[in-house]
């Protein structure tokens, strides 16, 4: 994600930072280096200029060019800048006191608008504790309605669809359908169009005065960097869009569309899609996302994470169990399933500050969890709560039911030997990254990622337990972290107030 952007930002730091005093020079070079790498990352260009002019303002009125530490405050207000540019967070959506509150989901053809209106139901279903029904409005595309039952189906929602009737008619009888249905929220997928298509966007405005909705989104493929911006705001002429929903995130490695869109359209993007599963649309988070583009990472968003996988109850009966030395295969089977929840070890690890670049051509390989799964289930209970009781014959019998040779098994136990030890100091600090690290051989020193083709010489930052560890965090992430858990704790209150 934003890959190339962060390389270049780097680069243009890193020549900041060396220099003892910066010279009205080094500024303008380093302001220019930032305009380009901008430029090539696919922003608009009256976006880079208005984001260098204001950069260039804040650093001649704070006489940075005498200041020791100007490089370190230059990337400040880089950073600040790039909040500003992607607008302030905003995920909230402003439900009906009375009757289903309706989202309607628009966007141009093959933006993948309609998996996201499942992603982005079980989203809410999940964080706002909606009972959803998906509306199949596209009648254009072949197969449309089958693939919202289909994911309806998945994920457990009705699905409102008919045949041989209009967009418009169909989204009518779907609000009576709801009411039918006890469900408080409808998702309406309508059909991917282009912005000139004059009869698709008149069609799909009278669907928007049929619904009335509380929000309406447009769908975006951030990878078509600046046609997503100017889709946007032929849309929003139309339609008045309440925000945008970025997909494919993940793999955009410039970063055009979500650092333009606000500025253009003065649209908020609320959510973004980074991955294919259901579960991967998130809240989109602008002073997240630019400490992501700076390489500071994420840890905020980590931690919401390891909170949303593993309860404070979980956390404080498996802290209680490490104290006291009595971590087992059960446990740590756990931990894995735990961390499989979380997503991919590459893209926590990325949140880890100095970590995002370092990692960019590594193939960290998550099936080495599937391995070491496959080890433990092959276990008998007994074994699991005790592996003092493995001997040869028992491992014998593990490796065949798991696929494995013997050597590659007595390596696993002699790592979990270790890991136990290291458990028993785990109320000092450490946790549950560094568990994972020694078990994937990426344990100490000088090579923490030496089983995923790390190159020697880079430090990993230890990563505590969801709620029974500490967090690598700067006082400003701390802040930022207390902020998000409270607005979260609001929410759900506000939640079981409605109820």
């Amino acid at each position: 994600m934003f890959d190339n952007l962060t390389e270049k930002l780097q680069d243009a730091f890193s020549k900041l930072r060396s220099k003892g005093r910066l010279t009205e020079q080094d500024v303008k070079d380093g302001l220019r280096t930032i305009r380009i790498a901008l430029l090539e990352a696919d922003v608009s260009l009256d976006v880079v200029k208005a984001f260098v002019k204001s950069i260039r303002e804040k650093a001649v009125g704070q006489d940075l060019i005498n200041d020791v530490s100007a490089g370190n405050q230059i990337i400040k207000i880089v950073h600040d800048e790039l909040e500003v540019m992607m607008g302030e967070s905003d995920t909230s959506i402003p439900y009906r006191e009375e009757g289903a509150s309706v989202i309607l989901m628009s966007g141009l053809q093959g933006s993948g608008k309609t998996t996201t209106t499942g992603k982005l139901a079980l989203l809410l279903s999940r964080r706002d504790k909606k009972k959803p029904m998906l509306v199949a409005a596209d009648l254009q595309r072949p197969a449309a309605i089958e693939q919202l039952k289909t994911i309806g189906k998945q994920l457990g929602f009705p699905v409102y669809a008919e045949e041989g009737s209009t967009p418009v008619e169909v989204c009518r009888n779907a609000l009576k359908a709801a009411e039918d249905q006890d469900c408080d929220l409808i998702l309406v997928d309508t059909a991917g169009r282009l912005h000139v298509d004059d009869e698709l966007m008149r069609e799909i405005k009278t669907i928007n005065n049929v619904v009335k909705p509380d929000q309406t989104f447009l769908v975006c493929d951030a990878m078509t960097g600046q046609d997503a911006v100017h889709s946007a705001v032929a849309f929003n002429e139309t339609l008045t869009l309440d925000g945008v929903i970025l997909t494919k995130l993940d793999g955009d490695t410039r970063g055009g569309a979500a650092l333009s869109l606000r500025h253009v359209t003065g649209k908020p993007v609320k959510f973004a899609g980074l991955g294919e599963q259901m579960d991967k649309l998130e809240e989109f988070h602008p002073d997240r996302m630019a400490g992501r583009i700076l390489g500071k990472g994420d840890i905020v968003s980590l931690v919401e994470k390891a909170q949303d996988a593993m309860s404070e109850e979980e956390a404080m009966a498996l802290h209680e169990k490490m104290m006291k030395n009595k971590f087992t295969m059960n446990d740590f089977l756990g931990q894995l399933k735990m961390i499989k929840k979380m997503g991919s070890i590459k893209d926590m690890l990325g949140m880890l500050p100095g970590l995002g670049q370092a990692l960019k051509d590594v193939d960290v390989d998550d099936k080495h969890f599937n391995k070491i799964e496959a080890i433990i289930l092959s276990m008998t209970p007994q074994e699991r709560d005790d592996g003092d009781i493995i001997d040869g014959s028992r491992r014998k019998r593990i490796a065949k039911g798991c696929g494995q040779t013997v050597q590659e098994l007595n390596q696993f136990f002699n790592q979990y030997k270790m890991m136990q030890k290291m458990m028993s100091g785990m109320g000092k600090g450490g946790g549950m990254m560094n568990s994972m690290k020694k078990m994937m051989g990426m344990g100490g020193g000088k090579n923490p990622l030496a089983g995923a083709g790390m190159p020697a010489g880079m430090d990993m930052p230890d990563l505590g337990a969801a709620g029974g560890g500490f967090m690598p965090m700067s006082s400003d992430d701390r802040k930022k972290m207390k902020k998000a858990q409270k607005e979260k704790k609001a929410k759900r209150k506000r939640s079981r107030g409605k109820k």
